[in-house]
């Protein structure tokens, strides 16, 4: 054989073998109100050809092959955690970038606080929201056939908005529900106030003290949130214990959260700022998003959708506006490179 050949057939075996696509099945978790609905994608050499995952007449889909053949593992895995009243569409497009990466990623649809189950106030139960997350990843160590095999050592979560709230509880933050209830409306916006009352915060003591617990899981080796809220009901004391690392994004243009639409939650910029404040200096990253407002880190929309969703639901059309002179495929490129690098450090090959 030729030596260019032979070189060339070397680097051929010894270079790592690329997914051709990425793999997405959906799961149930038991659960003796309702079952929980899980969303998953993974890395597969499947060439078969794909479908578009989550397309509406307003949003873009993501391309996925269902249920194909995982590539072997162990693979690290990043949990989502979508915002209130959201879903796992809201941050597919991180999750089909994050496997090109090679991660396997989860994104549950949390009762109570999901489009596809938002119970009155009096039956949310805001503090199981991190245990959705730890009870996913319960489900993917003890069945590595759903994705090839997670690293049960290379875990991270990320949310958006109460997401973002929601993998800061599972990184150790603790929440003082009497905080943002005593003086809601000199220390918060109106929205925030309708949102804390929506959400049933400070509705008693027993939840008061729900939320209060230690909700922590000692598997997240890494969290990232993403214009998260409401972040300045942590305490500092718990934020600044926290000892994992923690990439704090923020959208760095704000609505105006005194006129905000009920499909907006409030400005959250200054709950990023917040818990970066309190947080360790030596493991956190704090960056606001050039041209993002609270709904950029969500999925990418069609041409013309604000306009279409405004038609539909007056006043929801927020969701698919950017900052002036932006767009979301530039802000979604971007916080997946800060994401990947980030835990790309914070989740080293073992």
């Amino acid at each position: 054989m030729p030596r260019l050949a032979l070189l060339l057939s070397l680097v051929l075996l010894l270079a790592p073998a690329a997914h051709a696509g990425t793999g997405f099945r959906e799961i149930s978790l038991p659960d003796k109100n309702s079952p929980t609905h899980v969303s998953i994608w993974y890395p597969t050499a499947s060439n078969v050809t794909s479908v578009l995952l989550g397309e509406t007449p307003a949003f873009i889909g993501q391309p996925v092959i269902r249920d194909a053949e995982p590539m072997a593992g162990p693979h690290p895995l990043v949990v989502l955690s979508h915002g209130y009243g959201g879903s796992w569409r809201n941050l597919a497009w991180l999750a089909a970038d994050l496997v090109e990466a090679g991660y396997v990623v989860a994104a549950p649809d949390h009762p109570g606080t999901t489009t596809f189950d938002m119970r009155k106030p009096d039956a949310v139960e805001l503090w199981k929201r991190p245990g959705d997350l730890s009870r996913t990843i319960d489900a993917l160590l003890d069945n590595p056939d759903l994705t090839g095999g997670v690293a049960s050592g290379r875990i991270a979560a990320i949310g958006h908005s109460l997401g973002g709230w929601t993998v800061v509880e599972l990184a150790g933050g603790r929440f003082d529900a009497a905080k943002v209830t005593k003086n809601c409306m000199a220390e918060f916006s109106p929205i925030y106030c309708r949102i804390f009352e929506a959400l049933g915060i400070g509705r008693d003591a027993s939840s008061s003290a729900a939320l209060a617990a230690d909700l922590s899981d000692p598997r997240i080796r890494a969290v990232v949130t993403l214009d998260l809220g409401p972040g300045r009901g942590l305490t500092p004391e718990s934020l600044a214990a926290i000892q994992i690392p923690v990439m704090v994004l923020g959208a760095a243009d704000d609505v105006d959260a005194d006129t905000a639409t009920k499909a907006e939650i409030a400005a959250t910029n200054v709950d990023s700022g917040y818990i970066s404040h309190y947080l360790p200096s030596t493991t956190t990253r704090y960056s606001l998003i050039p041209g993002s407002l609270h709904f950029s880190f969500m999925q990418p929309c069609k041409p013309g959708a604000a306009e279409w969703i405004e038609k539909e639901a007056p006043g929801e059309g927020i969701v698919c506006r950017d900052g002036v002179g932006a767009d979301r495929e530039t802000i979604h490129r971007q916080v997946t490179g800060m994401v990947t690098d980030f835990l790309r450090k914070a989740l080293p090959q073992q």
